[in-house]
């Protein structure tokens, strides 16, 4: 129905419609559509009142008059016929100012014509229409109706009276659009807040989010971020976030790491959960008789993994360091235990020779008395020597992650790796038992290991070179394996390479040996085991098995 088919009508007096008025309706409300709104019937009932009722008409018309929906009565070309006390209110028209006026009166060109044309068309085809319009009160101002028009028909069937309720809608706009408004504005601050936002019930389900959350969930390819960040929470800080919602407690600043799809490193978060108490919003909470609140999890995840390698490049950096001052005391170890190694054998021969001779006279007795003071000179070098070796200090025991150690390591051997062009193939076990063991040494036998396989593939010369870094559970203990494809180590190799200042290289410039037997050390301290695997023929591979709670000596 379009604004112009609600053009003014010529006042038409009331009395003349007043009989057929209520013949029509008495004659509706004998037989109505199948569809008739009840509200409608209802308030036809209180206009003509029910014949099986011993109440008099007039008190069903105070009751419509009273009404606190707006009520009017129109003919078939929307003529005002009736109206009651609360359109009066609304309008801000008197009842005298709109009866035989049409209902165009109300019209308001912010209401779209196609809105009109709906209406008109639906109460002609003789159904009730129910919509908004923006409706004009008398004093100029607006008001958003909600309106349900419906026909009245005669007894041929034909359209004679059009009944019409609206109320106003306007407050419950504006509430709606305030409301909206505060969402728009809380979802713009938590879009622009640079860390993750989650809102959660007790069941982990996702109540409110922002824009972090969403890239997060992009990066893990769909997977709900809460899911993981929880699961987080309860394998390395050991807690149920949602557990403690239910307590009403919450937690700060606990970093858990996760590993992406497709990354190489883990991204680390620094997570933090309030408990929030939300009120019963039932019908039983209205007076204050609720049931227990709503718990909600609020919890925030600030992405700290710059921080993380920062801190951990400066780790690598100390790390790097104690292990290079490590290998430098334990080469000048194996460089003085070798220097007293030399001298203990020609020492026992001339021990061996001074007590052949024993006493003798002339010229033998001045000859054993030079062995004397050789084998005097000799001792006390050698002592001097074995009070020169370094202390060796171990470490207290902890419980170490092999994996990480190996990690570590790789980490400190990057630059070396790229520059000899070797291509790492690194399968640690997705899971590892923790070990009882010393960290810095532990470090250092990955690295001899790791600096033997670069010096085989330096002499290999190939232009492929490979190295092949593992990890897997073996009941109670952990295998490491590091494998080249440099020459190898001949079989007769394989034995004295354990042995001290043995060198299996061709290039043995500043070199005091090949490390294993200090590899060999550590691992006996760590009751392991560690062997070149005979029935390896392309390169060497090096098992390492770690078991044995070390000596905390």
């Amino acid at each position: 129905m379009a604004v112009e088919d609600f053009a003014p009508a010529k006042r038409v007096p009331v009395s003349e419609q007043t009989h057929a008025l209520s013949s029509a309706i008495g004659r509706f409300l004998a037989q109505p559509p199948a569809n008739t709104p009840p509200e409608v019937l209802q308030v036809l009932t209180l206009m003509v009142g029910d014949p099986n009722e011993p109440l008099p008409p007039r008190l069903y018309f105070e009751a419509v008059e009273q009404a606190p929906v707006a009520i009017s009565i129109t003919d078939d070309k929307a003529n005002i016929l009736y109206v009651n006390a609360a359109f009066e209110q609304l309008t801000e028209y008197s009842r005298d100012e709109v009866i035989g006026c049409n209902e165009s009166i109300l019209s308001n060109n912010a209401t779209p014509s196609s809105i009109y044309k709906e209406l008109w068309g639906t109460i002609q085809n003789k159904q009730t229409w129910k919509g908004i319009l923006v409706n004009r009160a008398k004093g100029g101002g607006d008001y958003l109706a909600e309106l349900m028009i419906a026909p009245v028909l005669d007894a041929s069937g034909k359209i004679r009276f059009f009944l019409g309720m609206h109320r106003d809608l306007t407050s419950q706009h504006q509430l709606k659009m305030d409301l909206r408004a505060q969402k728009t504005r809380i979802e713009a601050v938590l879009n622009a807040a640079p860390v993750l936002v989650a809102l959660l019930d007790t069941q982990g389900r996702v109540l409110l989010d922002n824009m972090e959350y969403k890239k997060l969930l992009g990066d893990l390819r769909g997977e709900e971020p809460v899911q993981r960040l929880c699961q987080a929470l309860i394998e390395q800080a050991g807690f149920d976030p949602l557990e403690r919602v239910l307590h009403g407690d919450g937690f700060k600043d606990v970093e858990i790491s996760l590993l992406l799809p497709g990354a190489s490193a883990p991204r680390w978060f620094s997570c933090s959960g309030v408990a929030v108490n939300e009120s019963d919003a039932s019908a039983r909470g209205y007076f204050g008789a609720a049931d227990a609140a709503e718990h909600r999890l609020l919890l925030l995840a600030n992405e700290v993994t710059a921080r993380r390698r920062e801190i951990e490049r400066a780790h690598l950096e100390h790390l790097r360091a104690r292990l290079a001052e490590q290998q430098l005391t334990e080469g000048v170890r194996e460089a003085l235990a070798a220097a007293s190694y030399q001298i203990e054998q020609p020492l026992n021969l001339i021990r061996a020779a001074t007590a052949m001779f024993g006493d003798q006279d002339g010229e033998l007795a001045v000859f054993v008395d030079h062995l004397r003071q050789i084998s005097a000179a000799s001792e006390k070098a050698l002592a001097n020597l074995r009070a020169a070796l370094p202390s060796e200090s171990l470490e207290a025991g902890a419980m170490v992650n092999v994996n990480e150690l190996l990690r570590h390591v790789l980490e400190l051997e990057t630059d070396r790796l790229l520059a000899a062009g070797v291509v790492v193939d690194w399968q640690p076990a997705l899971q590892l038992p923790e070990l009882s063991g010393h960290r810095n040494p532990l470090r250092s036998l990955f690295k001899y290991l790791i600096d033997n396989a670069l010096q085989a593939l330096h002499e290999s010369r190939r232009a492929q070179r490979e190295l092949h870094l593992s990890t897997r559970t073996l009941e109670d203990s952990v295998e490491v394996i590091v494998q080249d494809n440099g020459p190898g180590l001949p079989a007769a190799h394989r034995l004295k390479a354990f042995e001290p200042f043995f060198i299996g290289w061709r290039r043995r410039r500043g070199r005091a040996g090949m490390g294993l037997a200090l590899a060999q050390e550590i691992v006996n301290q760590h009751g392991g085991t560690i062997e070149i695997d005979e029935a390896f023929h392309e390169g060497c591979r090096i098992k390492v098995i770690l078991s044995h709670v070390p000596s905390q000596e």
